[in-house]
């Protein structure tokens, strides 16, 4: 998952919200990923960092948020499940007070 995925994500989840919700981004991506340029011979060295990103195993929690109802935050992750490469589900934590 790349850094311009999880920022279209995040960017849709804000959007779509309004100000009504906080939004956590729980991923971060800190592996780097070099690419030589096109048409360059072999040798000479690793090339430069081209992007970044988060390896992301299953059962990770991607995005949280909290302050808004839930079929609000349902539509949000939706729109941004749409923005990554991979399907998504939505979990909930039991309120108990």
């Amino acid at each position: 998952m790349t850094s311009n995925q999880i920022e279209s994500a995040r960017v849709a989840i804000n959007r779509h919200l309004k100000r009504k919700g906080k939004v956590w981004i729980r991923v971060f991506p800190h592996k780097p990923v070099t690419k030589k340029p096109a048409e360059t011979r072999q040798g000479k060295g690793k090339g430069p960092v081209d992007h970044w990103v988060a390896v992301i195993k299953p059962g990770h929690v991607l995005f949280e948020i909290a302050g808004c109802s839930l079929s609000l935050a349902r539509e949000a992750l939706g729109l941004a499940d749409a923005k990554l490469p991979f399907r998504c589900r939505l979990i909930t934590r039991a309120q108990t007070f």
